[in-house]
């Protein structure tokens, strides 16, 4: 799928289909659409602004962005370098259509959680929020990623999952079915920033952070087998996929982050995960 994107600096569109550039300043590649992610390099130095916030680039010029499950219209990118130089670039963000789920015989207390609860629930939210807040030039995502779990793809982002017959929030990961026990590896290398065995919703949970703000949140897990502070290389071993916290049976659910925005981490992979042969 092509995205078109605006150029008002050049009054030209150009449509991506991989690494392109604008008078020598600014390559993307990615997809301009809710979920997506676009990975960004200009000359070192040089400032990025998404609308009026600035952006961090690496040494060699490396940046991200992200959009939002519901992020719709245009949002401007701007490259400020030397004297005089301000470019100006519109993005687009296309619109997506999001599946329905019914996910039935959950334990009422983890659809519903009774008050006594809601203080644990706080606590961790702060834990993960504190996980996901560190922000530094690395670019440990630069290689890319390989799929962190072997599988069948049972939920996708974006759907909005109706638990015991009640709406909920969207559901903001990808989730990969396997047995209990099976092994998760890191899908890039980055460093792990929170590892909790067993949080009210998610059961399980780790968080990898890439760099710039982008991170990867491995939630259900059975058994988690790195520290946080650890730093690991794509591939590595790092958990055993589970059905703890609120989960109706063993699987990945995979989720990713740029800063405060939830991103789909499938548009980043190509075909499926393999599947396991029984």
């Amino acid at each position: 799928m092509f995205h078109t994107l605006w150029f008002r600096a050049g009054l030209f569109t150009i449509v991506a289909t991989g690494w392109f550039n604008i008078a020598q300043a600014l390559e993307l590649r990615g997809e301009c659409i809710q979920g997506g992610l676009i990975f960004g390099l200009t000359q070192p130095g040089n400032q990025i602004f998404l609308d009026d916030t600035e952006v961090m680039v690496s040494g060699e010029g490396k940046f991200l962005i992200g959009f939002g499950r519901d992020e719709t219209g245009e949002r401007l990118l701007r490259v400020k370098g030397g004297p005089g130089f301000d470019e100006l670039v519109t993005l687009t963000v296309a619109p997506r259509e999001y599946n329905i789920e019914k996910v039935d015989g959950l334990p009422p207390r983890t659809v519903t959680p009774d008050p006594a609860a809601a203080k644990r629930i706080a606590e961790e939210a702060a834990m993960v929020s504190s996980a996901r807040s560190r922000r530094d030039a690395r670019t440990d995502y630069a290689p890319g990623f390989a799929w962190p779990a072997q599988g069948r793809i049972s939920g996708v982002y974006g759907s909005q999952r109706i638990l015991n017959g009640e709406p909920r929030r969207p559901h903001f990961g990808l989730d990969i079915a396997a047995p209990a026990g099976s092994p998760v590896y890191a899908p890039a290398a980055g460093i792990v920033t929170l590892n909790h065995p067993d949080m009210y919703f998610s059961g399980g949970t780790l968080i990898l952070d890439h760099g710039q703000g982008l991170s990867s949140t491995f939630l259900h897990l059975s058994k988690i087998l790195v520290e946080a502070g650890t730093t690991v290389q794509q591939g590595d071993l790092i958990a055993e996929i589970g059905s703890t916290g609120r989960a109706s049976g063993p699987h990945l659910d995979w989720r990713m982050n740029w800063l405060n925005r939830r991103v789909d981490p499938q548009l980043l992979m190509k075909g499926t995960p393999q599947q396991i042969l029984e």
